[in-house]
């Protein structure tokens, strides 16, 4: 079945869905995803993107933004706001050489506002502060080593995850290459984006999207692949996850999670963090008909008329889950088998040294919000820029905002250990508590940010250590806590055992029980609070956690358990009840 999206109606399965949302005629107007960008790059009375090459450009990469600790002040001076770009790198797996990263942070210092490198939640890495005059410059820049920025935004299949498993060499690398084909299956077809970014060369074409469709998906969509027992990059955040089944250290096939997604909209109860269902288990070789067939199952069913419903795990819930099951085999020619047996059992990164079945070593650096910044005492962005100078193995950005150095033979350790410590890279009185801690940019950059996150955290973890301190927790122990600056769920937080989503500045939505697998979304426990408010709440919790728990408890079930919060079975029922 396909939806004939170019009706004003959108119709599927039978059921009217409303007028089309404004975005499906940018996207059915912009000559796959060209618009007129390449006039507004010319355009230099202003430093932004206009009318709808404001969104198309989402689609090559990038975000518009501005600086807005500045923006009010450069509105008194008559002056409009001091638009950038971000621009988010594709890379499936979050792999990176070493004279790759040497390039990258040669051109984060020479050629963005804020100098860093930001390695995000979906394991790459984002410059931030690109003015007009160097986007070109950037994209040819990453196109010279191997890197481009296609489908990172955009109503598309974004960045494809894969577990950060440098010990298990073998494995880790099957399971890779399969996240680099489905991430090149997915892509567009369009030449838009070396047309435009590239000067390629200009020809009569005929551009088809036989996957993704002339409009391309309703909304975003996000795929993983991931190997158990770890759930590092949060299965139940993506639409679509590949579990991997491995059988005598050899992959063999997957189990398929379907439907997941942390987005929601303040004061919506049709919108709602939700955990991805099982699908079932398929050998190798149908990987990718199956991912296909996902995608264009969601890419005709999905809700083309209403965007705070257009994700998959919307569809599911609107069509039932078997009948979208049904379709994907239908489309794909076979039938998934039972799940296969598995447990995720932690998650996050082993910060240190750890030592692979291939006999060659691997450090995990703790990068506090995945900011690579030189700070005073602490010259993070250099200390990388050193190691890779030297290092013979690979970079792992993780989807925990943190950097492997992987592949290290014996004889390299110490030198690259003492360049860590010498930059600030590698700090032993860095707690559990703050390993386990995350947050999304939001202020100043994003332009959805209604309250801090990044630059929050650090102060904020620092009172939370206080509290669990303060009751005796073990300093080996700790919550996992996440914060985002709006809700829609770049710092995940809607899969943590305590979870801020910014409502105002300076205001939160606090939300409990989530669990260490990430297998459980949490509840709103008090909403529209203060900090201050908040560490009030913890602290209390944290004193009953302490005084009450069951032996090994973690504090996500501890809440369940006690009666605190109640537990999210069923999202579309549960999370607003």
């Amino acid at each position: 079945m396909s939806t004939k999206i170019e009706n004003n109606i959108q119709e599927v399965l039978g059921e009217v869905l409303g007028p089309l949302s404004d975005n499906e005629r940018l996207k059915g107007e912009s000559d796959f995803l060209r618009g007129t960008i390449e006039f507004d790059l010319k355009d230099r009375i202003t430093g932004g993107f206009t009318a709808d090459n404001f969104q198309l450009i989402r689609f090559h990469g990038m975000y518009q933004q501005d600086d807005r600790d500045i923006r009010a002040e450069r509105t008194k001076q008559k002056l409009e706001p001091l638009h950038n770009v971000m621009l988010r790198a594709r890379m499936p797996g979050g792999i990176i050489k070493p004279e790759q990263w040497l390039a990258i942070d040669k051109f984060a210092t020479e050629h963005t506002m804020y100098g860093s490198i930001r390695l995000t939640t979906r394991q790459t890495f984002q410059f931030h502060g690109v003015l007009k005059p160097d986007i070109k410059l950037m994209h040819k820049t990453l196109n010279q080593i191997g890197i481009d920025s296609i489908a990172t935004a955009g109503d598309v299949n974004r960045n494809v995850l894969c577990t950060s498993n440098p010990i298990e060499s073998e494995l880790h690398q099957e399971a890779y290459e399969w996240a680099k084909k489905i991430s090149e299956h997915l892509l567009p077809k369009t030449r838009a984006y070396a047309e435009i970014w590239l000067d390629g060369e200009k020809v009569e074409t005929t551009d088809e999207e036989p996957i993704l469709g002339s409009t391309y998906l309703p909304r975003k969509f996000k795929t993983t692949v991931v190997i158990p027992p770890h759930n590092d990059i949060d299965v139940h955040a993506n639409d679509l996850n590949f579990v991997a089944i491995a059988e005598d250290g050899k992959l063999v096939g997957f189990n398929v999670l379907v439907g997941g997604g942390l987005a929601m909209t303040h004061g919506d109860k049709s919108t709602y963090p939700r955990r991805a269902d099982e699908f079932g288990f398929i050998p190798l070789e149908h990987t990718l008909a199956i991912a296909a067939a996902v995608v264009t199952t969601q890419r005709d069913w999905g809700n083309r008329s209403n965007r705070k419903n257009a994700k998959t795990k919307y569809t599911l819930d609107r069509v039932g889950i078997d009948v979208f099951k049904a379709e994907v085999e239908k489309r794909a020619g076979i039938q998934f088998s039972e799940t296969k047996p598995y447990e995720f059992t932690t998650r996050g990164d082993r910060i240190g040294w750890a030592e692979g079945i291939d006999g060659k070593f691997h450090l995990a650096l703790f990068i506090e919000n995945g900011r690579l910044l030189d700070y005073p005492g602490k010259p993070l962005k250099t200390g990388v820029a050193e190691i890779a100078r030297i290092h013979q193995g690979d970079f792992r950005m993780t989807a925990n905002q943190n950097l492997i150095v992987a592949g290290v033979p014996a004889d390299q350790k110490d030198i690259i250990e003492k360049i860590a410590r010498e930059h600030g890279l590698m700090d032993d009185s860095v707690s559990m508590q703050r390993i386990n801690s995350m947050a999304c940019v939001a202020f100043p950059t994003c332009p959805l940010a209604m309250a801090e996150a990044e630059r929050f955290l650090p102060d904020f973890v620092t009172n939370v250590e206080g509290i669990l301190s303060k009751h005796g927790i073990d300093e080996k122990e700790s919550i996992i806590l996440r914060v985002t600056g709006c809700p829609n769920g770049c710092g995940r937080a809607m899969l943590a055992e305590i979870g801020l989503v910014g409502k105002a500045p300076g205001r939160y939505n606090l939300h409990l029980g989530g669990n260490k697998a990430g297998t459980r979304v949490p509840k709103m426990f008090k909403e529209n609070i203060t900090e201050a408010q908040i560490l009030k709440e913890i602290d209390q919790l944290v004193q009953r956690w302490a005084s009450e728990r069951d032996d090994g408890e973690s504090f996500g079930d501890f809440v369940i358990r006690a009666g605190i919060i109640k537990e999210v079975f069923v999202s579309k029922r549960d999370f607003h009840d």
